[in-house]
């Protein structure tokens, strides 16, 4: 287990992201503790049901074509 500040997560993710695989971390935001960040094996372990990716996973495929923008200054026509 392991207590970071919320400015240590801000400023460090990726180092906070490797302190999860060996254990719960908690960010605490004024001395309080305000999230924990786990490994997924760690989630999925506590959560029981099964994989958080199979609940994720949609029975049907979707079509989905997305606008792209070349210039940031114009709308796109929809």
């Amino acid at each position: 287990m392991s207590i970071v500040s919320a400015r240590t997560f801000n400023q460090s993710p990726s180092r906070v992201k490797a302190m999860a695989a060996d254990g719960p971390v908690f960010v605490t935001d004024r001395g309080k503790p305000t999230l924990v960040l786990l490994s997924m094996e760690d989630y999925e372990r506590l959560r029981g049901d099964g994989s958080v990716l199979a609940a994720l996973r949609m029975a049907v495929d979707v079509d989905f074509e997305p606008v792209v923008i070349r210039d940031i200054g114009e709308v796109p026509a929809l």
